[in-house]
């Protein structure tokens, strides 16, 4: 007894509860917020990218489009450029009948690329096979095709997307792109305003390579993020040199171009849906970020999805945009086919947070 009343007073009771109690808190700590540390300290080791070369964006219904070319340096053309509208396909059925109706009066062909993988190598439906009948005003100008999934296990995603993406570049070419034709790259989400898209078709002088800068949404139109979405791209078709890509291509920036809808889906299923089939899979950490009654308990707060901090690179922008984003309650300049159409697209106005389970 007297050895055991020994060894215990030798023992610090303090370290022990550090040892024991301490270390493995902070290491539950760091698996469920390290993610959130990573990047409020993103700005200690990552740079922001060079600044794009910003092109004024001029606009009016009642200016004619010589005037509209002279406004931003350039020259009308005799006749339009032919438009081409390339995309990959997921499941954003309403996106996309969106998309296609505010870009066809001025797109001669839209290209659209679906595979029966996701990004994530898991199997999926063909979903705008079995909804082709709602896309019948477009059929004359369809140029379809299927890619036919690889199905790696433990391959990242990014992988194969990129496989899709230069199948996407193959399909182009079969749908008759020539030289000097203008390509829309972009997202099914992210839409070009029709007018910016008729302005760039009409101009001569425009860059070889052009970003547009997108209204950034998440959700819906109600919840309006910001105006940093770059990736939508148009360019002047060259053979040999242009190749469909999702990335920073060029330095020229035109304003205020369209809306960029990130996760606007009807139904709940399709949000899960997204989480688990895009490349960025490895932010569903929890199997309960996935429960259809926590999603729509996010969508309606304007939460994150992931319950991440904001991707920025400045401690300022990374503190303003912490927390939930603020509700707007302006359906001014939105699409016009959501607009004559809200009976149908009620759930992408403001004041619509509620979704269908499906």
């Amino acid at each position: 007894m007297s050895r055991l009343r020994c060894i215990l007073r030798g023992i610090d009771v303090k370290a022990l509860l550090l040892l024991f109690v301490g270390v493995p808190l902070f290491i539950f700590g760091i698996y469920l917020h390290g993610q959130k540390v990573t990047y409020f300290l993103r700005p200690l080791w990552e740079s922001p990218p060079k600044p794009f070369n910003i092109i004024p964006h001029y606009y009016h219904e009642n200016v004619s489009m010589e005037n509209l070319c002279e406004l931003h340096g350039w020259r009308i053309r005799e006749s339009p450029r032919r438009v081409f509208d390339a995309v990959l396909f997921s499941n954003e059925v309403d996106m996309l009948a969106i998309r296609w109706n505010e870009l066809r009066p001025y797109v001669s062909e839209f290209i659209l690329l679906e595979s029966n993988s996701t990004f994530t190598g898991k199997l999926k439906p063909l979903f705008f096979a079995q909804n082709r009948e709602k896309f019948k005003f477009v059929e004359s100008r369809l140029t379809y095709g299927v890619f036919g999934g690889r199905f790696v296990k433990g391959e990242n995603p990014f992988v194969e997307e990129s496989y899709q993406r230069v199948a996407l570049d193959q399909l182009i070419r079969i749908a008759g792109i020539t030289e000097d034709d203008l390509l829309i790259m972009s997202d099914v989400d992210e839409i070009p305003s029709g007018h910016t898209i008729d302005l760039l078709r009409w101009c001569d002088g425009i860059p070889d390579k052009l970003h547009l800068q997108l209204r950034n949404y998440l959700y819906s139109f109600e919840f309006y993020l910001d105006d940093k979405s770059w990736r939508a791209s148009v360019h002047i078709y060259k053979p040999g040199k242009t190749r469909y890509a999702h990335f920073r291509q060029t330095d020229d920036l035109l304003v205020d171009s369209g809306w960029h809808c990130s996760f606007c889906f009807r139904y709940l299923r399709e949000f899960a849906f997204k989480m688990k089939a895009y490349s960025h899979v490895d932010r569903v950490r929890f199997s309960y970020y996935l429960k259809p009654s926590r999603i729509q308990e996010v969508i309606c707060q304007g939460s994150d999805l992931f319950d991440m901090l904001p991707e920025e690179y400045t401690f300022q922008e990374i503190v303003a945009k912490l927390g939930p984003i603020p509700s707007s309650y302006s359906a001014v300049n939105l699409p016009v086919y959501l607009l004559q159409n809200v009976d149908k697209y009620k759930y992408l106005l403001p004041g619509n947070c509620r979704r269908e389970g499906g």
